[in-house]
């Protein structure tokens, strides 16, 4: 099996080498980039998660998420100085799948890259395009969802949704008739225990959710909050 690789952009050099380091030593292909610009030239499909230090000069990691965004579901993890809640959910709301404040653990570092790495490669996939028979999808007012790659549609229209969104919606789609706490969602989609401070996560990600899925993503009629219980279809 060829070595996964990770794309780490940040521009502090002890930070980057302390990183590359870790990495490399678990087995990871490591591509190195000293700023956004160039994090963004050397990006290609065979990446299979980028790490992003959000307060880089020039081009900001936040910029960066939104940039390959646009044409990529691969799983971002930032790495900040920055330890508000307010500049966490930021960088979720930019596109991010996690965030880890500095100064951090290497052991803690490779926990999170483990994790964005199985939920991405061995769970889901790379999201390759490809046909897909109606018996690999699931339908539900208006929404289908692939079952075997990350790809969804809303009225015939295809729509872009992070590894995550996509994950919360095929929870909520695979169980229509459940209610799910944010804790069931954080624990089942991010597959690490829960704690207080990922409520904020949770929500952040349901609310980009609906931004993709909704006619009105105030009024939501498919993604569903019941208050005092959970979220549900």
């Amino acid at each position: 099996m060829a070595a996964q690789t990770i794309l780490i952009a940040e521009d502090d050099p002890d930070i980057r080498d302390g990183v590359r380091i870790l990495l490399a030593g678990e087995g990871y292909h490591i591509l190195e980039a000293e700023n956004g610009t160039r994090a963004l030239e050397i990006f290609n499909p065979e990446v299979d998660l980028v790490i992003l230090d959000i307060m880089m000069p020039g081009m900001s990691g936040l910029r960066v998420c939104e940039e390959l965004r646009k044409g990529s579901t691969v799983p971002i993890l930032f790495l900040t100085a920055k330890s508000q809640e307010s500049d966490k959910l930021l960088g979720l709301t930019a596109g991010g799948d996690d965030y880890l404040p500095k100064p951090f653990s290497f052991a803690e570092l490779s926990a999170r890259v483990k994790a964005l790495l199985r939920r991405y490669c061995v769970y889901q996939g790379k999201g390759q395009v490809a046909a897909q028979p109606e018996n690999l999808k699931l339908i539900s007012n208006g929404v289908q969802l692939a079952l075997d790659c990350n790809r969804v549609w809303v009225e015939e229209r295809e729509v872009d949704l992070t590894e995550t969104e996509y994950k919360i919606l095929r929870m909520l789609m695979q169980n229509p008739e459940r209610i799910f706490s944010v804790e069931m969602i954080y624990e089942t989609v991010w597959g690490e225990p829960y704690y207080h401070t990922s409520n904020g996560t949770v929500m952040v990600h349901i609310r980009n959710l609906r931004t993709k899925i909704e006619a009105d993503p105030q009024n939501p009629k498919r993604v569903c909050t019941v208050w005092g219980k959970g979220t549900g279809l």
